[in-house]
């Protein structure tokens, strides 16, 4: 069990500070409220940017890594469609640096023409490198919006086109530091040997003046239900041919959420899932085989993909994908089966809330999911999922007008 206290300081900011006495090490971890959904559609890309422009430095910190590198600590960061997320690991006598560091660039972040043309550059080299230029590289550029025609999740966290970032201007992205990165769009959390108390002084302390702007926030469209089967066909020079079919499936707090990623292992988690055994070792059909679920704030994607066999023709291998799919979609699972992945996903969790920077991150994440004790709860409701739930559950998601499939041809 992960202890904590949460308070949420006058400004808006949400502080959680979790005791921990088995480490000498402080994790500080930071959720902004914003990701490629909170994008407008002709300006995309700006919530990937910020991770670059976040370390560019701030008023009284010219150079983010220094200090923290001075401090024996590390730090990063991360995207995805629905926040962005920093994190420091540090020395425990050391927690103020930390809290110095983040308070400044929260408040004061240099965004001045010269940094924005700096990593708009590193930026659209990114896009060009991993995303144009690699194989497979373009697949979530045209599985997203294939999947998606209303929702902000039509585009991946890159954006839509790297002529959004080469043409965005400063004033664009001082407005949108100025209506994001604030403190009552941010939950701060931190791990290790201190008492909350203690950690709810230094967030005081370090981040009690940075003014509450709360600018209006634009709202997000809702993805309207899906009723007729989509495909997109593609031509690549890629080294095998690969199917991807994405089903539409609750948001991460649902329930429906939970049965999906118990039938996403019940597929593809091990040499003993179901899509390995028999597409893989029996069948020979594929090289490799996964399904997996994106859990997103909104409704998100169940994906069931496969990399080809040399010798397997495509219409051969969309066939066996969609029998695996029909059997579980009848076939209750079995209490081994379904045993055994509710224990590794037991195990799997337990030796996460070992390490000090997993709690931190999981404690703003499920304080940014609207209800922090699912991060002691949560592994009981996986327990709960039972054989009617997972058949229940995949007759309503499985079906092919809920399905959009990327045919990726080897050329």
């Amino acid at each position: 069990m992960i202890h904590y206290k949460k308070k949420i300081l006058d400004n808006g900011l949400t502080v959680i500070a979790s005791p921990d006495k088995t480490t000498s090490l402080a994790a500080l971890n930071i959720i902004y409220k914003v990701g490629a959904r909170n994008e407008n559609e002709n300006h995309t890309g700006f919530a990937h940017l910020f991770e670059h422009l976040m370390f560019g430095g701030s008023k009284h910190v010219p150079d983010f890594d220094t200090p923290i590198q001075k401090a024996a600590g590390e730090n990063n960061a991360f995207t995805n469609n629905d926040y962005t997320n920093y994190y420091i690991v540090l020395p425990k006598e050391n927690i103020e640096t930390a809290l110095w560091v983040e308070s400044d660039r929260m408040s004061d972040l240099n965004i001045n023409e010269h940094t924005l043309e700096l990593q708009k550059k590193v930026v659209v080299e990114e896009f060009n490198q991993r995303y144009l230029n690699k194989p497979y590289g373009d697949v979530w550029l045209l599985l997203r919006p294939l999947a998606y025609r209303i929702h902000p999740y039509r585009w991946n966290t890159i954006g839509i086109s790297p002529d959004h970032i080469r043409h965005a201007t400063l004033e664009e992205v001082r407005r949108f530091y100025c209506t994001y990165y604030n403190p009552n769009n941010a939950i701060l959390s931190i791990a290790g040997d201190f008492e909350p108390e203690q950690i709810f002084g230094l967030a005081e302390k370090w981040f009690s003046d940075i003014p509450d702007r709360r600018p209006p926030v634009p709202e997000i469209p809702s993805e309207p239900e899906q009723t007729e089967a989509r495909r997109l066909a593609v031509s690549r020079d890629v080294p095998a041919s690969v199917i991807f079919i994405a089903y539409h499936m609750g948001k991460r707090n649902s329930e429906e959420f939970l049965v999906c990623d118990i039938v996403s292992d019940l597929l593809s988690n091990g040499s003993s899932s179901r899509l390995y055994q028999h597409l893989v070792k029996e069948r020979a059909l594929f090289s490799s085989v996964n399904a997996y679920v994106t859990g997103d704030l909104d409704e998100g994607l169940f994906i069931v993909t496969g990399q080809l066999a040399e010798r397997t023709d495509m219409k051969t291998a969309e066939s066996a994908l969609l029998e695996e799919l029909e059997r579980i979609k009848t076939v209750p699972a079995d209490a081994y089966e379904l045993e055994k992945v509710k224990n590794k996903f037991e195990a799997n969790t337990l030796f996460g809330e070992l390490n000090v920077m997993n709690k931190a991150l999981n404690l703003c994440f499920y304080e940014m999911l609207g209800d922090i004790s699912a991060v002691n709860t949560e592994l009981a409701a996986y327990r709960r999922v039972t054989p009617d739930d997972i058949l229940r559950i995949s007759k309503k998601i499985f079906r092919p007008e809920n399905s959009s499939t990327l045919i990726y041809e080897k050329k």
